[in-house]
C-alpha cells in the first residue's frame, strides 16, 4: 500500500515528523509561556517568536479556528484517499508537493485540534513577513512542486492532433 506514491509518503511523514519535532521544541525547552516572546537570532533581521496564530497561514482569516480545523481534517484525509488511489498515479514532482501539503495541513491541524490554534515562531523581520512556522512552509513548498510538476509535463499527443 505504501510502496504506491512512496516519495508522497515519505515527504508527508518527513515533514509533520520535522513540524511536530520543531514546535515541541521551540515550545517546552526554548520559549517560556509567555506570548510575543522573542529571541533574536539576528537582530532585525530573524528572531524566533512564539505565537498562536488563530487563523490561516501567515495569519490569514483570524477567527477561523473551528472551521479551519476541519479544513485541514478534510485536505488531509483527501490527500491520503489520492494517494492510495490506484486510478491516480502521481509523478515525482507531484507525489512530494502533495506529501508535503498533507504534511503542512496534519501539522497545523493538529495544533487546531490540540491547543485551539497554530503555533508560529519564525519571524523574518527584515522583510516585515508574518510569524509562521515549518508547517506553513511546507504548504508553500508542496504548491510550488505542484507548479513545477505541471509545467514540466509534456502535452499529450492525441489532444493535440485533435
Amino acid at each position: 500500500m505504501f510502496f504506491k506514491n512512496r516519495f508522497f509518503w515519505i515527504a508527508a511523514l518527513f515533514g509533520l515528523a520535522l513540524d511536530r519535532l520543531t514546535k515541541i521544541l521551540f515550545v517546552v525547552y526554548i520559549f517560556p509561556p509567555i506570548l510575543h516572546f522573542t529571541i533574536p537570532v539576528i537582530p532585525g533581521v530573524f528572531h524566533f517568536t512564539y505565537e498562536l496564530n488563530p487563523g490561516a497561514a501567515f495569519s490569514l482569516f483570524p477567527g477561523g479556528s473551528v472551521w479551519l480545523r476541519w479544513l485541514s481534517l478534510g485536505v488531509s484525509l483527501g490527500l491520503m484517499v489520492l494517494a492510495w488511489s490506484k486510478k491516480f498515479t502521481l509523478n515525482r514532482w507531484e507525489q512530494v508537493g502533495y506529501g508535503l501539503i498533507l504534511s503542512g495541513a496534519l501539522g497545523n491541524g493538529i495544533d487546531r485540534f490540540l491547543v485551539g490554534e497554530v503555533i508560529d515562531f519564525l519571524d523574518f523581520r527584515l522583510i516585515r513577513f508574518p510569524v509562521f512556522n515549518l508547517a506553513d512552509t511546507f504548504i508553500n513548498v508542496g504548491i510550488a512542486c505542484l507548479l513545477i510538476a505541471s509545467f514540466s509535463r509534456s502535452p499529450d499527443l492525441d489532444a493535440v492532433k485533435k
